[in-house]
């Protein structure tokens, strides 16, 4: 026990007894959440460092919204199913299979801690990933369309399982469902996919470009559900070259009635039922197309003839690069180039199936192969989050991406890799409790254990599973310090016993009192976080001797008569992205961010306090 007295600026240590200890917080009363540090790995150099905290989530996310308000590029969610086998709490209690409100608990649960994940993402870009399978889905999906209601909401479906998941008078369950909720202007990009990935035919899988068909199919198709897009287009008597296009025809007029010149034979968009359809584009616009190269003559068929358009998502693929003007047909048409397999980007469907994302050889047995014999349960494959995540942040190689049911580390280890293969500097914050299984709960209760022993503790998600799993991944090491056995597969092959080139830190939520934090006697454990804000590279300021530190991209000041040799040491620096100000004096904060210009300031602990007040709820 630590003990502080109000007149004391000195914490003294202490032994005593559960029993004799005096409540002195009631349920309700302002708490404040700092961090703990547990230890590091670096093999990164500079690059930022992958955290991990052990911590309630909801409280974490509270505390996130201090360093990392607006500034989440992914989140990608793996949150407890609800099936009914004790697998997560409410009010800490597990939640039963037989409870009669097990739903409107698991939503409860759900939604607060979605509410505070929409305040930490990119309004103008980002993404949250949801996996889910059909005990939920539904409400899920209606809970994200409530909480995200400007948002686009796509669900892909996952084959995790080929072999199926024997239900009792039921079908086997081989997927689960992934809901990707994108804020702004976020949608996946295209990428380079191999063959495993089409699930239909076409042209464009092919690596060619795709020439559509211009009569329009499917519903509003008729010429009367468009009359102005019915209308000649006149080509050769041989089909060779296209000759002029005609004037729409009013409704009651007869394609009869058009005059045809000479040599040349009108082409109307019948329908294959021989009914009148419609052109996809209207007449100038047909015109255009024909003097851009972007109308193509078919297999000739007199008045029937097929006629093909570059529709505008192909013809963009033309302007950017990705295909490249080589000729030109006989009948004006552009030739374009091919892609190879290996070059050609493309978005997938929404039905998953790769072998990649089985759960039991890429998420259970691969995860053994980290951390031999300790087991997780139901693990995620680790290329089916890693491919799921590069859809959004491929591009963006600074990307913050956040789990905050983190469990084994799955969505940490497929950052890191995608970091590997384009030498990217994305971070991953990992958020997980260290919740000890329900039945090994049973075992240690019978030993005379309880939750905080360290012979319980180690047992935790958290301690036990998370971060081993994260270390061992960086150093290429087990947690007996043997090579990890085995080959990443798939985008990128190599031994896992080379490990990555990369940083991580692990922290523990800790609980502050209003008058800790605002007396400046809880700056350990505010530390951390001021770190995490400043981007979690490089030096942590752990104490301030001199009444003010200056690390490589942040700054911290509670001396404010120190305020000019600070300056000067931030100026040294090139580059400090945001300081810290430890004052009660408005005046004196402006004063000191005056002499620091360019630099995003934040005063402490009003900032800290105003978003990181919590009263214990969960």
């Amino acid at each position: 026990m630590e003990l502080v007295l109000a007149d004391s600026s000195e914490a003294e240590s202490s032994t005593a007894q559960l029993d004799d200890l005096v409540l002195v917080a009631e349920f309700r009363d302002r708490i404040y959440p700092g961090l703990r540090q547990d230890g590091t790995v670096e093999r990164g150099g500079d690059k930022p460092f992958h955290t991990v905290i052990n911590g309630e989530n909801f409280h974490v996310l509270e505390q996130l919204t201090f360093t990392h308000e607006h500034a989440i590029d992914a989140i990608y969610i793996d949150p407890p199913y609800n099936t009914g086998a004790r697998d997560w709490k409410y009010n800490n209690d597990y939640v039963e299979g037989d409870d009669l409100y097990r739903h409107s608990k698991w939503l409860a649960f759900m939604e607060r801690r979605l509410k505070l994940a929409k305040r930490l993402l990119k309004p103008d870009a980002s993404v949250l990933i949801v996996t889910i399978d059909e005990k939920e889905y539904l409400r899920l999906g209606l809970l994200l369309e409530q909480t995200f209601a400007e948002a686009n909401i796509q669900m892909v479906s996952i084959a995790t399982n080929p072999a199926a998941v024997a239900r009792n008078r039921a079908f086997g369950r081989s997927d689960e469902f992934a809901y990707f909720v994108k804020l702004g202007d976020a949608g996946p990009s295209p990428l380079a996919l191999g063959p495993e990935w089409v699930t239909r035919k076409g042209r464009t899988h092919l690596g060619e470009i795709r020439w559509d068909l211009l009569r329009r199919s499917g519903s509003g198709a008729t010429r009367r559900d468009s009359p102005g897009n019915f209308y000649p287009i006149f080509i050769s008597a041989d089909g060779s070259r296209f000759t002029g296009v005609g004037t729409s025809l009013p409704l009651d007029a007869s394609p009869d009635s058009v005059p045809v010149p000479e040599g040349q034979v009108a082409v109307f968009p019948w329908r294959k039922n021989g009914s009148e359809g419609r052109w996809m584009l209207g007449p100038q616009r047909a015109a255009e197309a024909i003097a851009d190269g972007a109308l193509r003559i078919g297999k000739f068929a007199a008045g029937r003839t097929p006629i093909y358009y570059l529709a505008s998502g192909e013809r963009s693929k033309i302007a950017n690069g990705t295909y490249q003007v080589i000729g030109r047909r006989e009948d004006g048409s552009m030739i374009t180039s091919t892609i190879d397999g290996d070059e050609r980007s493309t978005l997938p469907g929404t039905q998953w199936n790769l072998d990649a994302h089985d759960a039991t050889q890429y998420g259970s047995r691969l995860l053994n192969n980290i951390l031999v014999d300790r087991k997780f349960p139901f693990p995620k494959s680790l290329y089916a989050v890693e491919d799921a995540l590069r859809f959004f942040i491929k591009d963006k190689p600074s990307a913050v991406v956040l789990d905050f049911f983190s469990g084994s580390g799955t969505t940490a280890h497929a950052v890191m890799r995608l970091n590997r293969q384009d030498g990217g500097r994305r971070v991953s914050i990992s958020v997980t409790n260290n919740e000890v299984g329900a039945e090994e709960q049973a075992q240690l209760r019978k030993a005379g254990l309880r939750p905080g022993d360290p012979e319980w503790e180690k047992w935790g998600i958290c301690d036990y599973i998370t971060k081993p799993r994260l270390r061992a991944a960086i150093t290429g090491q087990t947690p007996d310090g043997s090579p990890i056995k085995g080959d990443y597969k798939f985008t990128d092959e190599f031994p896992m016993a080379e490990g990555f080139k990369e940083n991580a830190a692990f922290f523990t939520l800790t609980y502050e009192s209003p008058w800790r934090v605002s007396t400046d006697r809880a700056f350990a454990a505010i530390a951390p976080m001021l770190w995490l804000r400043a981007g979690a590279e490089g030096e942590l300021i752990g104490k301030l001797s001199d009444g003010w530190a200056v690390a490589d991209n942040y700054g911290i000041i509670n001396d404010l008569d120190r305020s000019a040799d600070f300056a000067a040491a931030l100026r040294a620096k090139e580059r400090v992205r945001i300081v810290y100000i430890v004052t009660d004096d408005e005046g004196r904060y402006q004063q000191v961010a005056n002499e620091i210009p360019g630099i995003e300031t934040v005063r402490l602990y009003e900032d800290y306090l105003r978003n990181c007040e919590s009263n214990g709820d969960f």
